[in-house]
């Protein structure tokens, strides 16, 4: 169950059977809007029995379509959208790196203005490959979004630095990778959730 946006801005609410591939029958419903009550009204409109037969519903996040699931499909598994997940956890990585960036920020901003005050001319430490702090965290933005073996030899340079420096960030990168892995490569559900235990 997802929400989309078909023609000049107007959103639906679909329901789908995965089974179907996408192939004809497929699609359950198409409900105009995402408003819960709505939805919730238009899919009691399927027998019960029919609608306590389904076994596991994908949502995005949102409270809306967790209400929608729970009072439509009450039998059901519900699961967090993997698209969904990964985006969390994406946008999380990106403030992380992001605040990290603006304490090297105003860090390199107090130390130049020091300088000044003493007549001299502020010098950045750089890393070994050549980067300042400030230029490290900027530049390591596609780092922490891709996989590690898509990451040319000037990126793992950089990774390896940005890592040592910021354990933290290095810790959230391993749990990003550990899920993409776990969407990758599990063909269960059972095996998955052994593997985050």
């Amino acid at each position: 169950m997802d929400e989309t946006c078909l023609s000049q801005g107007e959103l639906y609410t679909l329901v789908t059977n995965k089974s179907g591939k996408g192939r004809k029958g497929s699609l359950v419903a198409m409900i105009k809007g995402t408003k819960s009550s709505t939805v919730i009204e238009h899919l009691s409109k399927l027998p019960r029995y029919m609608r306590l037969k389904v076994k596991e519903i994908t949502i995005d996040l949102s409270q809306s379509m967790l209400l929608i699931a729970k009072k439509s499909f009450p039998n059901a598994t519900i699961v967090s959208d993997r698209f969904h997940v990964q985006k969390l956890l994406s946008e999380a990585m990106t403030d992380y790196r992001t605040d990290y960036r603006w304490q090297a920020i105003d860090e390199e901003n107090e130390l130049i203005k020091k300088a000044k005050e003493k007549g001299k001319t502020y010098k950045p430490k750089e890393f070994e490959n050549g980067d300042t702090r400030r230029q490290l965290l900027a530049r390591s933005r596609h780092i922490v979004m891709t996989h590690f073996s898509k990451w040319t030899s000037t990126q793992k340079e950089r990774a390896a630095i940005l890592f040592r420096e910021y354990p933290a960030l290095k810790e959230a990168y391993d749990v990003s990778m550990g899920l993409t892995h776990i969407y990758n490569n599990t063909k269960e559900k059972g095996v998955a959730l052994k593997e985050q235990s």
